[in-house]
Parts: structure tokens; sequence; C-alpha cells
């Protein structure tokens, strides 16, 4: 875990943005669910896949806002928050649907500033959600230093055959 401090700006993603977001979105599951999910499956993650879906996205605001942080103008992490898509949330709950940063970035405060700007665009007493896999430790502590704590829901999706635990959190 890299300690030095990156010099990095986040700002929020264009479409254009697409490409670099999906490589990010896959390097980093290809090692944050390494031993979570099969290797066959995260070794064949697409990027350009996942860049279609990504432009898509990034296409209709009223699906969210996503941020990108970058480096010297590379894309090296990404934090996506709009309205939450549980059952059982209010109207007015917001949902962080993914935080993801290159690999060899994580402790460099990157994602925390990633954080730090959604959050101060959430509209006072609202609300925040997210899921995470429960046997993700290290994403569990970033959450829980943001203020998020498990509110006892949890689920199991089916991601490339496996079965995995999440567990929601929640700040505010």
């Amino acid at each position: 875990m890299s300690t030095e401090r990156a010099e990095h700006t986040v700002r929020p993603a264009a479409v254009t943005d697409a490409d670099a977001i999906a490589g990010v979105h896959v390097r980093s599951w290809q090692t944050a669910y390494r031993g979570m999910l099969p290797d066959d499956y995260l070794d064949a993650l697409d990027p350009d896949t996942r860049a279609e879906w990504w432009r898509n996205q990034l296409r209709h605001p009223d699906r969210g806002t996503t941020w990108v942080a970058s480096i010297d103008d590379a894309v090296v992490g990404f934090l996506s928050l709009g309205p939450s898509l549980d059952e059982d949330a209010n109207p007015r709950t917001l949902q962080i649907y993914s935080v993801y940063l290159e690999p060899e970035l994580i402790g460099s405060g990157v994602a925390r500033d990633l954080m730090r700007t959604a959050l101060a665009e959430v509209p006072p007493r609202t609300v925040v959600t997210l899921w995470t896999a429960a046997q993700n430790e290290r994403s569990r502590h970033f959450y829980r230093r943001h203020g998020f704590s498990p509110d006892g829901t949890e689920r199991t999706e089916e991601i490339g055959g496996t079965e995995l635990p999440e567990v929601r959190y929640r700040r505010g």
C-alpha cells in the first residue's frame, strides 16, 4: 500500500472519459475481487465492453454523477453517485454505485478525495448507501472512515458463476 500522496485532480466525468474509466474499472476488479471471484471470469473482463456501458451511463445524467480523479490527465479513479436502486429506499436516498482506483494508488489519498468530493454534493440530512463485498475488508474499512456503517442488510450477487455476499453500508 502506497503512502505517498499522488498529485491529482478530481472533476466531473465526461463521455470522453468512458474508455479510461472502463480500464480502471476492469483493473480494479481484477485486483480487488481476486480470490473472491473465479480467475477466469476476472481475466476475461473486457475494457471495450465496459467502455460502451460507461458511455451509455455518462450520456444520461439522470442516472447519477460520476467524478474522475486524474494524474497528468490520465484517469486513475472514479466514483459514481445517484438515486438509490434499493427497493426499500426512500425516494431521497442516494447510493454510491462504484468507487474504483488504479490498484497501485491504494492508500495515496485519491479515493479519499473522490469520496469527499461526492459527499460534499449530497444535500444535508440525505441518506447515502452503498454495497460492498462482505469479504472486502479494505473497502469496508475505507467506508467506515467516511462515516458509513453496516445497516444490517445483506444480499448475495451471482457474478461469474459464483455467489458473492454483500453488505449494505449507510451514512446519514
